[in-house]
């Protein structure tokens, strides 16, 4: 399996298996390395040769492929991580994107980031004089109301805490209906303003408009991450977190209510249901006579749903799970969820990590002998990243791991999304928006598999289930 599963519930290391050498005063060092996050670098050094906390490198030279990297000086950062590594090497005299890097072979540092600075400010002339003044006097009646509930904050911040989280409390079931009303008119001004736009001129309005309406937010923990993108895309395991939890977060007042407004939209409770749906689809499913069912998530996120899933420890030996992410911070959490299932059933979950790329599963290769055959598979937040080709692509290798009879369930942001507006110009969160026909068309080679469309309760998100047939209905 080249190490990349494993089946007693400990993560095995990383598919990204980089050789390196790293320099200091004491001379030169081979180490092996992988993707840690986007600005730092798992590292494992030679037995006997792990050196002591924050030890200084003047250099590394990563080596991937035919081409060699060159990094300046960097720190060592011990980690005790469940993926096997010693620790993490920090960079201190630039900055490295390291996503950029690994799944696209490209070094962008602080510098290459500013090269475009003259580009990005020449953007406002693209941008129509009616949405200049709508995002103007949009700014000026969001500065009000955050002042109104400033001023209203600083009245009690001197209250015991108890006092103030109650009074904090009711100012919201007081007030935050006016707040949501005023928010939601102005996103269907925003609407209206967009929807005779082409797709370049909604582009330029949009990183125009988050420009003005910056500072608002960064008062959203929710919108902040979506724009910032720690991960490198705004639908991360955090930022889906954050939905299921559907609460108020923040410090202020207004902080609290503007998350609230972003996790309580239509798009929003679609994420919500799909975790309750594809609990119950697989629960549902028909076990094998012989062994567990086998259920592989492709770009798994936190795999929430497993806490759904699992009830009872019957559920414990009824499947076998297979945890697929190419974000190894999400197959982290995924793993804490798997604990929470374990310390509440008292036993073991039977399940796989592997840390990948989905878009290795587009490449002509087969990749059946490496994750081995599912009775179930899912992939609930990933074709809304996919173009047609890939989508169509992963779509039949996916369709390759499924044992006859067995089922697949993709899911896509609809065209109807009525939040659609919203995510682009306020979350930065752009998506492959498909009709029911352009979902059918990704999964037509899949012949002669039985193939369906439905939808969750607010028809953003809707599933392409697909049924391989048993070999005596061919």
């Amino acid at each position: 399996m080249d190490g990349s599963r494993s089946s007693d519930n400990r993560m095995a290391k990383p598919t990204i298996n980089l050789l390196g050498t790293v320099l200091s005063v004491a001379g030169q060092l081979a180490v092996h390395i992988t993707y840690g996050s986007r600005f730092s670098f798992f590292i494992d050094f030679p037995p006997g040769k792990v050196p002591e906390a924050d030890s200084v490198f003047t250099s590394l030279t990563l080596t991937m492929g035919p081409v060699d990297y060159l990094f300046g000086a960097c720190c060592f950062v011990p980690e005790s991580n469940i993926y096997g590594f010693s620790g993490r090497l920090i960079f201190t005299e630039d900055v490295y994107d390291f996503k950029s890097l690994i799944y696209e072979r490209k070094v962008v540092t602080l510098e290459t980031s500013f090269q475009n600075l003259s580009l990005i400010l020449a953007q406002r002339e693209k941008v129509k004089l009616e949405f200049k003044e709508y995002a103007a006097n949009l700014t000026y009646d969001l500065e009000v109301y955050r002042h109104f509930f400033d001023e209203l904050d600083g009245k009690y911040m001197d209250e015991p805490e108890h006092i103030h989280e109650v009074l904090q409390q009711t100012i919201i079931n007081r007030e935050g209906p006016n707040f949501m009303r005023f928010f939601d008119e102005k996103l269907l001004e925003l609407k209206a303003l967009a929807k005779y736009h082409t797709r370049e001129e909604n582009e330029n309005q949009g990183f125009y408009f988050r420009k003005q309406v910056w500072g608002f937010i960064l008062c959203s923990e929710i919108l902040t991450r979506t724009n910032l993108k720690p991960r490198g895309y705004a639908g991360d395991s955090e930022m889906l977190n954050m939905v299921y939890q559907h609460g108020y977060r923040g410090k202020s007042t207004f902080s609290k209510l503007l998350h609230h407004h972003t996790v309580g939209i239509e798009a929003a409770q679609a994420v919500r249901n799909r975790r309750q749906l594809v609990a119950e689809a697989i629960r549902h499913e028909v076990r094998p006579a012989q062994g567990p069912l086998r259920v592989m998530s492709v770009a798994c996120g936190s795999a929430l749903e497993l806490v759904d899933v699992f009830r009872s420890r019957e559920d414990l030996e009824g499947y076998h799970f297979t945890l697929f992410d190419q974000d190894i911070q999400a197959l982290s959490e995924a793993g804490r969820n798997v604990e929470r299932v374990e310390e509440r059933l008292h036993g073991k979950v039977k399940v796989d990590y592997v840390n990948a790329s989905v878009r290795t599963m587009a490449r002509p290769r087969q990749p059946s002998s490496e994750l081995g055959q599912f009775d179930f598979i899912y992939a609930l937040g990933l074709f809304d990243y996919l173009t047609p080709p890939v989508a169509k692509a992963v779509i039949e290798k996916v369709y390759a791991l499924l044992n006859p009879g067995g089922k697949l369930v993709v899911g896509n942001y609809h065209v109807g999304n009525p939040d659609r507006c919203y995510m682009e110009y306020w979350m930065d969160w752009v998506l492959f928006y498909r009709t029911e026909e352009q979902f059918l068309d990704i999964a037509e080679d899949l012949k002669p598999a039985e193939k369906t469309i439905e939808f969750e309760g607010t028809r953003c998100q809707m599933f392409l289930v697909v049924r391989k047939p048993l070999p005596e209905a061919l």
